[in-house]
């Protein structure tokens, strides 16, 4: 690839999952972003996690909306292809819930515990997340360990892309699943379940999505990269500068080539809500907090691929993990903030990395 001139922007084939926090992508191309910093989005939306990983590796995408996780388990070559990827900037914190079926919401409305609830199922309790290493995953698996529940063990887990959870619900195939916005919501609008718990709640300002792309276009590309990175960061901040703008993405969002519910039901996990707790709610900017690639985010989900014996156990060279560098693009990063007038914020690690969460 080459670079282009303002004038004459390169078009960058980009892919994204249908979810709210895909939002900055669709934003940057909607309000003309990515040709003010020289480059034309063509947009993808992706059947799966695993369909977006094997067209990000192919070069058929130049860079994807992704699960911080995901990259990770890509890098390190667990249950797939190993390559190396590198993360420009993260897209949102929050955003994401483990919704439950109707009987099971009822079990535990009446003080049944977690682990109760899933023993008197009549069969093996099931539950989805959307990727074997991605975030989704590492929520739904530590929430239930924290009731007393192996994940490894004790339960069923199925990978389905997330736009299928909330039917998998109703027809009974599924007992429980953990996927991104707005697929509890439409869960719940539908009947098919309900919330127990928004990933915010539990851990208050974890990363989530990131802007990925692979590692020797990140290297051969640095002008396109920042190019890339500037015009996210700038979509992010968009987004939580005021409701708005998240009302008007609502409506970009609803298109079918984008997600393709009804706008009401998008602004549901958009918009600030009666009895949001700062901190938890869907955060795309939080003054740059959301953005910042930190690698010790990347030390902790490896933490917990080791947790749940996706990886031997560390090593004295396994201790820093030092090769994380070269996945979090962080001088790219200061650049684009840079360019924006965005502070970059001092910490290594998101403050919803909790770090009891290793037994």
């Amino acid at each position: 690839m080459t670079n282009a001139g303002r004038n004459d922007p390169h078009a960058l084939d980009v892919g994204f999952m249908p979810l709210l926090d895909a939002a900055p992508l669709l934003v940057a191309a909607r309000l003309g972003l990515d040709r003010q910093h020289g480059v034309a989005l063509r947009l993808h939306r992706q059947a799966s996690w695993a369909a977006l990983r094997g067209r990000l590796l192919s070069s058929e995408l130049d860079a994807a909306h992704a699960m911080e996780a995901m990259v990770l388990g890509v890098q390190t070559g667990i249950g797939g292809p190993r390559a190396d990827l590198a993360i420009l900037l993260g897209l949102n914190r929050n955003g994401q819930a483990i919704t439950v079926s109707p009987a099971l919401a009822t079990a535990l409305d009446q003080g049944r515990t977690v682990r109760d609830a899933l023993r008197a199922l009549p069969r093996r309790a099931v539950f989805a997340q959307t990727f074997p290493t991605g975030t989704h995953a590492l929520w739904l698996y530590d929430w239930l360990a924290r009731q007393g529940v192996d994940p490894t063990c004790d339960i069923e887990v199925l990978t389905l892309p997330p736009p299928q959870m909330p039917q998998a619900l109703a027809e009974g195939e599924l007992d429980g699943f953990c996927a991104g916005e707005p697929w509890g919501e439409q869960a719940e609008a539908t009947g098919a379940g309900r919330r127990v718990v928004r990933s915010g709640q539990a851990w208050p300002g974890h990363p989530e999505k990131v802007l990925a792309c692979r590692r020797d276009f990140a290297a051969l590309q640095p002008e396109l990269a920042l190019a890339l990175t500037t015009m996210a960061l700038e979509a992010c901040r968009w987004l939580d500068a005021d409701p708005s703008n998240r009302m008007q993405a609502a409506q970009w969002l609803s298109a079918p080539e984008a997600i393709g519910l009804p706008v009401a039901r998008l602004a549901e996990g958009l918009l600030p809500r009666d009895g949001d707790v700062p901190g938890e709610a869907l955060q795309f900017h939080a003054q740059g907090e959301a953005n910042v690639p930190r690698a010790g985010n990347g030390r902790w989900f490896l933490q917990q691929f080791r947790r749940w014996r996706w990886l031997p156990p560390a090593t004295e060279d396994d201790a820093r993990d030092a090769w994380l560098a070269d996945v979090y693009r962080i001088d790219t990063y200061r650049q684009a903030a840079g360019q924006l007038g965005v502070a970059v914020p001092a910490g290594d690690t998101a403050p919803g990395l909790r770090t009891d969460a290793t037994d």
